[in-house]
């Protein structure tokens, strides 16, 4: 079974470029631990305090052992403290998710011609 982490976070609106660098920080990091980067989602228009992390996992044991690797890596490190020390997540919500079976990646059907 895949796990996906859901990650909620309130972000400062006028430090989203602080917050996008630090997503593309983990987007080295997160794959090198072990885990399996989704991505990370920005706001583009309506409500800009809100961003969004995905990071899929086969277990639950397999997310617990990427967050040991985590906290062991240097450049992980780095970027929660440089997002602790900016103050640009004011804060986060994590929910561990699973696909309903049938529903993943079901790409637009093509429109029959008239």
């Amino acid at each position: 079974m895949t796990l996906t982490c859901f990650i909620r976070y309130q972000i400062d609106p006028f430090q989203r470029d602080a917050f996008e660098r630090y997503a593309q920080t983990w987007a080295r990091v997160i794959p090198r631990c072990g885990g399996h980067l989704v991505g990370y989602f920005m706001p583009h228009e309506g409500t800009l305090d809100e961003a969004w992390g995905l990071i899929a996992f086969p277990s639950l044991a397999a997310y617990e052992a990427y967050r040991q690797r985590l906290r062991l890596d240097p450049e992980g490190r780095a970027n929660f403290e440089l997002a602790q020390k900016q103050r640009f997540i004011l804060r986060e919500w994590r929910t561990f998710t699973r696909v309903v079976d049938d529903t993943f990646e079901r790409p637009a059907l093509q429109e029959a011609s008239a």
